[in-house]
């Protein structure tokens, strides 16, 4: 029986992916963990630590397929850990073979690599989402970037923008965590190999214990790191911190969307699905179900995150539990992206962009958003106090009369005088004062285009 919404029948897929799940599925990670044993013992025999056959008979019969796992659960509960428990199995399907099954390691040693290999899938589905998301994004982007709309501060209308600014102002953080992810991948995915306090003791004071370990990680394409990091857990905070970071630039959009989805906004819709986003009692209801579910997750990333910190300070060599930690934190935050990722790609993919609403919300304070163009344009005749004077008075006779700012300045005759009417007019025109933000625009989804 489920009892979260990662293992939900009904919510699984909202805070998840099905390929997510099964990389951190109990098969994936038993499997991860044999992959390492038998690397282990691929990379030992080839700087002599065990023998040849060994190594090739371990390699050869070591199957998941043939493990107890309700002997392999019991025992883990009573252990503490899966490695031993599945050890002592493996070990008996190699036969002879198998007393050279897990040589020099220790248990943290090979949980914490097939993490590792397990980190590695799932950041591989990472980029390839996020690069969707960015392509996505850069689309809509390229489409809208004259769409104006009403650039919002505080909640009130500042002065315009274009919705392809706004798309690229999403996509330039997007652009960032691709980099970030990348650089990331690179430097957490290391290979852990120290033996019971991290010194390879075990292996002796030749050069094998290191020999072991540099082979181990190529076996594995994992990173051979330069010591032990038993108890340096920078690498996946580093990662599960990413998550949160992208999780959080993704909850942005969903907020800027869930506000642009609004009955007061009317700008956006979420793609059209029969039934979704419902309502069981109003049925002229369409909620904004993927952005809501991207807000959620980026909340519950956060929390996440501050787990993983917690997770950072272990005690001396090996820890006394703040490692148990990242057992549930990590598989939930590779999926709590996923879903994210996921929910972002459907979302954007469909957008209804209703750009006739944008432009109509343009005029809601008659005309007031281009007061700062009217000033910029009058303040090299006037001086910039006067002209700001003069708008300002405008501003206020506009929203104290119901009339518009237009109309305001028209009655000005000394603006009329320096300006005429058609200056003013045109300076009234929201999409006449746009600055750089097409420049801009171009300046991100161009890279691509190369």
């Amino acid at each position: 029986m489920s009892t979260t919404v990662f293992d939900s029948l009904l919510f699984r897929d909202m805070f998840g992916t099905p390929a997510m799940r099964e990389v951190f599925s109990d098969t994936a990670y038993i499997q991860r963990i044999i992959d390492t044993e038998t690397a282990l013992a691929r990379a030992q025999s080839k700087v002599g630590v065990i023998p040849a056959a060994a190594a090739g008979d371990i390699t050869l019969k070591a199957r998941f397929e043939g493990l107890d796992l309700d002997r392999l659960r019991a025992e883990t509960e009573i252990v503490g850990y899966p490695v031993l428990p599945i050890v002592k199995q493996v070990a008996d399907q190699c036969g002879e073979a198998g007393r050279y099954l897990h040589w020099g390691a220790t248990t943290q040693d090979i949980m914490d690599t097939a993490v590792m290999l397990q980190c590695k899938q799932g950041i591989a589905l990472l980029q390839t989402q996020l690069d969707q998301v960015r392509h996505t994004l850069r689309a809509l982007a390229a489409e809208h970037v004259d769409t104006v709309t009403a650039g919002r501060t505080h909640l009130q209308h500042a002065l315009p923008v274009t919705f392809g600014y706004r798309c690229a102002v999403w996509l330039s953080a997007l652009d960032r965590h691709a980099e970030r992810l990348e650089q990331a991948r690179r430097r957490a995915l290391m290979v852990q190999f120290g033996g019971a306090a991290g010194t390879l003791a075990s292996l002796g004071e030749g050069p094998e214990g290191l020999a072991t370990r540099a082979a181990l990680a190529e076996e594995l394409g994992l990173r051979d790191p330069a010591i032990t990091w038993h108890v340096a857990r920078d690498g996946l905070v580093e990662l599960v911190g990413l998550f949160a970071s992208v999780g959080g630039s993704l909850g942005k959009i969903a907020w800027d969307v869930m506000m642009m989805c609004s009955s007061e906004f009317g700008e956006l819709a979420e793609p059209f699905v029969p039934g979704r986003g419902a309502s069981s009692t109003m049925p002229q209801k369409r909620n904004p179900i993927s952005s809501e579910l991207m807000f959620a997750a980026a909340k519950l990333l956060r929390d996440r995150s501050s787990t993983m910190l917690d997770a950072t300070m272990q005690d001396f060599e090996r820890a006394t539990g703040p490692w148990h930690l990242e057992w549930a934190t990590v598989p939930e935050a590779f999926l709590l992206i996923a879903g994210s990722l996921h929910q972002a790609e459907f979302m954007l993919s469909g957008l209804e962009v209703k750009a006739d609403r944008m432009r109509q919300n343009t005029h809601l304070t008659g005309g007031l958003i281009v007061a700062e163009a009217v000033m910029m344009d009058v303040a090299p005749v006037l001086g910039r106090n006067q002209a700001h004077e003069i708008v300002y008075d405008a501003c206020r006779a506009a929203i104290e009369t119901g009339t518009t700012l237009e109309a305001e300045l028209l009655a000005h005759s000394d603006l009329v005088h320096h300006l005429g009417p058609d200056r003013i007019k045109e300076l009234c025109d929201p999409a006449r004062y746009l600055g750089s933000a097409k420049a801009m625009t171009l300046n991100v989804i161009r890279p691509a285009t190369h």
